[in-house]
């Protein structure tokens, strides 16, 4: 007796490897896009901490972190602890309660204009950004030659750094608004898988 054996044809082989194709690169495109929204999320988180930061300043005309009569100014709560009045926001990670870049995050959630527990102090009362890393801390410094208002940002994909740097700034993580100031060699970003530490000036 013959032995009939019946395999794939050509056109068989040519279609699953179309829809293998097909599956490959929407999971290739689904990945890219969840990366750009949590890049977009960072954008935005530095955004909403200077629009918060300018509208506590506006509202009540102190720097929030810095304004002396917090607890009477704000109207929220009478813990909300006060500043040294200097028009600066002293510190720059939020290490103690006592660090004005600190109160700031308190002033600013009993003011609510940004979420989170008032309470919360020491570093615990650090938001954290997109990548999960720590906001440090807003702080008034200098890097550079460019003296301001910093947002401190703790644990940032290398890559996502050089790609802020490059939307915000001038790509070169050594000079200009956004600044790396741990983990860059010679102002240059690191790769993939490695975080640094930045300073956004909003």
């Amino acid at each position: 007796m013959n032995k009939h054996q019946s395999g794939f044809t050509l056109v068989e082989i040519a279609i699953v490897l179309v829809i293998i194709g097909l599956l490959l690169g929407g999971v290739l495109k689904g990945q890219e896009m969840i990366a750009n929204a949590k890049f977009k999320n960072l954008q935005s988180d530095v955004q909403s901490y200077a629009a918060a930061i300018y509208s506590f300043q506006d509202r009540f005309g102190a720097l929030p972190g810095d304004m002396t009569t917090a607890a009477a100014r704000t109207q929220v709560n009478p813990a909300a602890r006060g500043g040294n009045g200097n028009g600066r926001v002293d510190g720059n990670t939020c290490a103690t309660a006592a660090e004005e870049s600190c109160r700031l995050w308190q002033q600013l959630r009993y003011a609510n204009l940004i979420s989170g527990d008032p309470t919360q102090q020491g570093a615990n009362a650090n938001p954290n950004h997109a990548y999960g890393g720590r906001v440090q801390g807003a702080y008034s410094g200098t890097h550079g030659t460019r003296t301001g208002i910093w947002v401190a940002l703790e644990n940032v994909p290398g890559d996502v750094a050089a790609r802020l740097d490059r939307e915000l700034d001038d790509g070169v993580g050594g000079t200009g608004t956004v600044f790396c100031a741990g983990g860059c060699a010679g102002g240059n970003y690191p790769a993939t898988g490695v975080f640094v530490q930045l300073r956004v000036m909003i």
